[in-house]
């Protein structure tokens, strides 16, 4: 009874071992793919994860996370109390709160805060430089782990769960033969014994 209960054990053990490291290849493989389709930034049913790299925004959103924005639509819709990102000049881009809405003959502009910060942002927002909506959805820390995966070491580290799978998946495929082998063997040896 024990012996079975304890093959019981690793044959659970075995299968979970097998289900998590596929879902971990699986998982990076799609953040890889859809990171580099979408030019770095990985996209999920139409909605884009970016990482948080400052605390401007904390409590709500901290460093280090990845929140998923909704780009596209009238970038002229927004209202005070509205989270956007928006790009600056420089490229960079920053997740801030609509403090103030500003019609400029047409032209639509927002002034912005991260809720952390103690000013508002020195320069308005125009509506062309926002990209999209933040949706309220958040992962804390998960960012520090992407940052780390498209670093060389981290790319090389994560390689690490494919070639074990690929190695296990190689031992059992050879187990499972050498099983199929095993009732061949006996039944060509039950043959000769029953011609002589």
């Amino acid at each position: 009874m024990k012996k079975q209960t304890k093959q019981m054990v690793l044959k659970v053990l075995n299968h979970g071992t097998t289900v998590l490291l596929f879902l971990l290849l699986i998982s990076m493989t799609f953040f890889v793919i859809s990171s580099k389709a979408s030019g770095g930034e990985p996209e999920i049913f139409g909605y884009q994860l970016k990482t948080v790299l400052s605390g401007s925004m904390e409590p709500g959103i901290k460093t280090g996370s990845v929140i998923a924005v909704k780009p596209g639509g009238d970038m002229k819709r927004f209202q005070p109390g509205d989270v956007i990102t928006f790009q600056e000049e420089d490229g960079k881009l920053i997740t801030h709160r609509v403090t103030e809405v500003v019609d400029s003959g047409g032209n639509i502009m927002y002034r912005t805060k991260g809720d952390n910060n103690d000013a508002e942002d020195l320069n308005p927002v125009l509506s062309e430089n926002v990209v999209a909506e933040y949706t309220g959805f958040t992962i804390p820390y998960l960012g520090y782990f992407i940052n780390f995966s498209q670093s060389q070491n981290g790319a090389f580290l994560l390689l690490i769960p494919g070639v074990i799978l690929l190695g296990y998946a190689a031992i059992t495929i050879w187990r499972a033969i050498k099983e199929l082998d095993v009732p061949k063997e006996k039944s060509v040896k039950e043959e000769n014994s029953s011609l002589t």
